[in-house]
């Protein structure tokens, strides 16, 4: 059979044709018989992703560790991705996992883009990126193919002229909340977003909400206590904005970190008693 790039597209001899069928294997039924399997655990994997609303929009912070069990492996991973103008998604979990996601759902705001031209139709609102996030989710959980993460949709919603921000996890759990974390950022940082959420805005939530500065000022001490308490964070991360006028990613930042206090701690460095 003829390989070669100069033969593409062209017929077979009849010298060839018979080649190809005499040199078949006999019972030869394609490919192996094998069992279908899918990813049991995620590999490369990121941490804990923290968002809050504030009085201009949403907020989400994420730092740029990729790890690979426990070696710090890649150090320069963005996990908050802007989709479309008004909508930015973050997520924790496996990293290969979030790159298909990524592209499926860029490949969707491009349809979604094309119709817009043709008919008029209205760009999608983070309600719907964050129903067909649930809806994907859902389905593949129950195909027992789960897509290996957990996500923040942060965005702004100009048919109720509020944020909006919701979480979506590989079982299809979903909820939304003025404060979300994934990760352990759901036991160290959820406690601390909740507590300055509610000194401002009420239990209820129906007082004004944090300034960018309070709202960042608060994202920055979470980010620095998941890197203090978490090990599988680093303390360079980034932080993106959702507001009516668009989306912002921050370059990386560095939290400012001390470690002077564990020489006082038994068992570490040189100290013995």
């Amino acid at each position: 059979m003829n390989h070669h790039p100069a033969a593409w597209g062209q017929p077979l001899t009849a010298h060839q044709q018979f080649d190809m069928y005499s040199t078949f294997p006999i019972g030869h039924t394609g490919a192996a018989a094998a069992p279908v399997t899918h990813t049991q655990q995620p590999l490369v994997t990121g941490t804990s992703v923290i968002g809050l609303k504030y009085a201009d929009g949403v907020m989400l912070a994420a730092d740029n560790l990729a790890s690979y069990g426990s070696l710090a492996r890649f150090r320069d991973i963005q996990r908050l991705h802007p989709l479309g103008t008004h909508t930015i998604l973050g997520a924790a979990g496996d990293m290969s996992d979030f790159q298909w996601l990524k592209k499926e759902l860029d490949a969707l705001l491009r349809d979604e883009e094309a119709l817009k031209l043709t008919d008029g139709h209205p760009p999608l609102a983070p309600r719907n990126l964050y129903t067909f996030l649930a809806n994907l989710f859902y389905s593949r959980r129950s195909r027992i193919n789960p897509l290996w993460n957990a996500c923040l949709v942060g965005g702004w919603d100009f048919e109720k002229d509020e944020p909006f921000l919701g979480y979506v996890d590989l079982l299809g759990t979903t909820y939304t909340a003025p404060t979300l974390a994934t990760g352990f950022g759901m036991h160290l940082a959820q406690p601390l977003l909740r507590e300055k959420f509610e000194a401002k805005a009420g239990v209820d939530g129906k007082g004004p909400l944090l300034s960018a500065e309070e709202a960042e000022a608060a994202l920055d001490e979470c980010m620095k206590v998941l890197f203090y308490r978490d090990a599988r964070s680093i303390n360079k991360y980034q932080i993106a904005k959702v507001t009516k006028d668009g989306v912002t990613i921050s370059d990386s930042k560095t939290a400012p970190t001390v470690w002077d206090f564990a020489e006082g701690l038994r068992g570490y460095g040189a100290q013995v008693q």
